[in-house]
């Protein structure tokens, strides 16, 4: 048997049909060895009434011999009236070796007469009683040798088999085609277009389009190009991620050579005597370091991947003080946009100041922006405690909450973005360096009346 599936069908459908044939072919030869000894029976009642309008049943051994051989018996008796008469004989009987009622036959039992006749041996004799014509009370009693028997059944069986596989290769003929048109040219269209998508999966016009009208085949398809364009569509952003991380590294080496020119201008502050001055200018310094680190960063990162964090112990009430200075420089108690960081000042965490900081920047930033979008006031929040071998810090405002694009896509860089411009960069940086900490980024929960981002970080 082949290995293609429209081989292994042409096969599977030969011996289906032959096995239906063989299902019917028992009963069909047992009906056939019916009819064969009802017409013997037949032949040797015309025989007996022949014989019986003789005067006096006279016939000459030839014209008796000639009768027996027509009816195909060795000896016919004849039941009439309660009486059993025998009609005509052979010259030599012989031993009779089985005895067949068919006058009133079961099926199961004419069955298994038939598997014994095909198998009997050679010089079998038996005795057959039946009734030929229903209409009629005589029973004839024939005797016989079963070798004309099982020949008729073998040449009938034979005759089936021949009939069935006529009848079977027309068939498979006939599902090979339709399985061929439709079934395995879709399948092999399909596997074709999967080799041509291969060797240049952005193009479009290699993106299968559905066509089929058989509906498993019209869903494989359906569901193949959706695979196709979404992975068109990931190459596509990878490629288009590939050139603005280049864009942004050459971008971010320039702006690390300005920051380092604007840091050496920035500590002339310290030696101010203006009390704002020297207030400010150490802030000023401090954001200069960290935005010239994290123009280092990026140039790492086109490189390999985020600078591995480096852990001590924290005070976080001051670090969440830098982060909230830095969005909320004016920190006006009667501003429309307020921050309050409630974390309590003795608490102190194992983290990465510097990655942390850049955490807390982006979440109270997207925060503020927020309100700034919705065109109203309110205040972000920052609260924290200890849990079980862990700490939990909450970002949290009264703001409107996050659009559902955003949510379907959080923390997904250029498609989580909660303004209309947005990149959706700041949570999926936020996300990432707090994982690198061992620690979750989770949306705690976002309504109408506010959103809640939670940090968790190990004890």
């Amino acid at each position: 048997m082949g290995r293609s599936l429209t081989q292994r069908l042409v096969f599977l459908t030969l011996v289906a049909v032959l096995a239906m044939e063989a299902l019917i072919f028992v009963p069909a030869v047992a009906r056939f060895r019916l009819d064969w000894l009802t017409e013997r029976l037949a032949m040797a009642q015309l025989a007996s009434l022949a014989i019986l309008a003789t005067p006096e049943g006279a016939l000459d051994d030839d014209l008796e011999r000639e009768l027996l051989d027509r009816a195909g018996a060795a000896s016919i008796v004849l039941r009439r009236d309660g009486t059993r008469a025998l009609v005509l004989s052979a010259l030599v009987p012989k031993p009779i070796d089985a005895t067949y009622d068919i006058r009133a036959p079961a099926t199961f039992r004419s069955m298994l007469d038939v598997m014994v006749s095909l198998n009997a041996p050679e010089g079998r004799h038996i005795r057959v009683i039946g009734r030929p014509d229903p209409s009629s009370l005589d029973e004839v009693e024939i005797t016989l040798d079963e070798a004309p028997l099982r020949a008729a059944l073998w040449l009938y069986a034979q005759r089936i088999f021949w009939l069935s596989l006529i009848v079977s290769l027309p068939t498979a003929v006939l599902i090979f085609t339709l399985v061929h048109f439709l079934l395995v040219r879709p399948m092999k269209r399909i596997v074709g277009n999967m080799a041509h998508f291969r060797e240049d999966p952005e193009d479009l016009m290699r993106v299968i389009q559905p066509r089929s009208r058989v509906s498993e085949i019209a869903d494989a398809e359906r569901e193949l190009n959706s695979l196709q364009t979404q992975v068109r569509d990931s190459l596509r952003e990878r490629a288009r991620l590939a050139a603005l991380g280049e864009a942004v590294a050459k971008i971010a080496h320039d702006l690390r050579n300005m920051l380092a020119s604007a840091q050496l201008m920035a500590e002339r502050f310290e030696a101010s005597r203006d009390p704002l001055v020297r207030r400010v200018g150490p802030k000023l310094i401090g954001s200069l370091d960290r935005a010239i680190a994290l123009c280092e960063s990026t140039l790492r990162f086109g490189r390999a991947e985020e600078a591995a964090p480096v852990t001590r112990r924290v005070a976080l009430s001051a670090l969440v003080d830098d982060a909230g200075e830095n969005i909320f420089p004016e920190h006006e108690p009667d501003a429309a946009i307020r921050f309050e960081n409630r974390v309590p000042p003795e608490m102190l965490i194992d983290a990465d100041p510097d990655q942390m900081f850049r955490v807390f920047t982006n979440l109270i930033r997207n925060a503020r922006q927020a309100f700034e979008s919705a065109g109203r006031g309110g205040v972000v929040t920052v609260e924290a405690r200890h849990g079980d071998a862990c700490a939990e810090i909450d970002v949290a405002d009264d703001g409107p909450g996050m659009p559902t694009r955003a949510l379907e896509n959080l923390f997904q860089p250029f498609r989580g973005g909660a303004r209309k411009d947005g990149s959706g960069l700041g949570l999926a940086i936020a996300h990432e360096l707090v994982a690198m900490q061992g620690g979750r980024l989770t949306l705690a929960s976002s309504t109408t009346r506010g959103t809640r981002f939670r940090i968790t970080l190990p004890a």
